[in-house]
């Protein structure tokens, strides 16, 4: 069977994590001839097994719109019938609207695969964004999303939509009485603030840096615009000092490991694989119960704790509770591992040859 995975670039993102693991997993299978296609050069973020073959489709602009050059290039790839796939899965919203379109043309079945709430946007929806939901997932043989939530809002529009929650990149640990810090790790990317929150958990940390002064908040990610504006707010808070921006780091499963309360302090989420990563580390989890995402992987109190979304209050009770009971924290910790097992990589690849057995063979 010949696959071929569309993304835009193979940089450091959530979307592009999970297809690595998703593609690095398929190829053990040797029945599958998979390629891999980018449009945009850039840092490769994530290796890939040597039996994938990787596709850097040109990049010079014959015209100024990177849409359409994107897609000139690819109708251009797929010209040659020896090129095209028996599939295409394709990554993200904006390489959607390009994918859909080609392989309509060429009449190359395709999956079309959202990261991202339909909800998640709504204020900053890009014409692409709207046409692709609105329009283009119909024509796709198969859409798939990451949570239930999402399911409705697409069978209203005509589309064939499939749930297929994102992989764990990390493995659960086995050992878990080892002594943690004082640590309340979040992550994601810096110049998102607002969507990721980052901007009112340090305001909502305020009070409990005076109630424990020994606990620090450390935010990892990148962005160098939001780093300067969440610095400026945690000095005028007068918590700059208790608040460590470490960047974008490679072994966040270590810094996760000696952690000891991660918190997703999200607006609103896909399936937050920071989330799914820090309770296979052992982390005790607490998260905003944002329309989707979080209440797919917390049950709560039992190996999470969910809080009204954005309830300032609440958090800061939750957080407390975690803080000053430390048997709390180690009964939601060892819960989380438990609860990894439907996010683990072998069940989740399990799912897509399925999925790809049933459109090649069966449809």
């Amino acid at each position: 069977m010949k696959i071929d995975f569309i993304i835009g670039s193979l940089g450091g993102g959530g979307a592009e994590r999970v297809l690595a693991l998703i593609v690095n997993s398929l190829a053990k299978n040797r029945r599958y001839d998979i390629s891999l296609i980018t449009f945009y050069k850039g840092n490769e973020a994530y290796e890939l097994t040597p039996n994938i073959k990787r596709v850097q489709l040109k990049s010079n602009k014959l015209i100024k719109n990177h849409t359409l050059n994107s897609m000139i290039y690819l109708l251009g790839h797929y010209k040659s019938k020896s090129q095209r796939p028996d599939l295409i899965l394709s990554f993200s919203t904006s390489t959607n609207f390009i994918t859909i379109l080609v392989a309509k043309f060429y009449s190359i079945k395709i999956i079309a695969q959202e990261h991202t709430s339909y909800l998640g946007y709504d204020k900053k929806r890009s014409s692409i964004t709207t046409i692709t939901r609105k329009h283009l997932y119909r024509l796709a043989n198969l859409l798939t999303v990451l949570t239930y939530l999402d399911v409705p809002h697409y069978k209203k529009l005509g589309v064939e939509v499939y749930v297929m929650p994102n992989p764990c990149s990390f493995k659960p640990i086995t050992e878990n009485n080892h002594l943690r810090k004082k640590i309340i790790l979040a992550a994601g990317n810096l110049n998102r603030y607002d969507g990721k929150g980052f901007d009112n958990l340090i305001r909502l940390m305020v009070p409990i840096f005076k109630n424990h002064p020994d606990w620090r908040l450390k935010i990892a990610g990148s962005g160098e615009e939001g780093l300067n504006h969440l610095t400026q707010l945690a000095k005028r808070a007068k918590v700059l000092d208790k608040v460590i921006f470490t960047g974008f780091i490679d072994n966040i499963s270590d810094v996760m490991n000696e952690s000891s309360i991660f918190i997703l302090s999200s607006k609103y989420e896909g399936l937050p694989m920071a989330l799914l990563e820090a309770m296979s580390q052992g982390m005790a989890c607490i998260a905003y119960n944002c329309l989707t995402g979080p209440s797919d992987i917390i049950e709560n109190n039992k190996n999470g704790l969910l809080i009204e979304n954005q309830n300032t209050e609440k958090m800061q009770q939750g957080l407390l509770k975690l803080i000053e009971n430390e048997e709390l924290r180690n009964k939601l910790s060892n819960e989380g591992i438990k609860s990894m097992d439907k996010f683990n990589i072998d069940v989740i690849t399990e799912r897509y040859e399925s999925l790809l057995n049933k459109l090649v063979y069966e449809s």
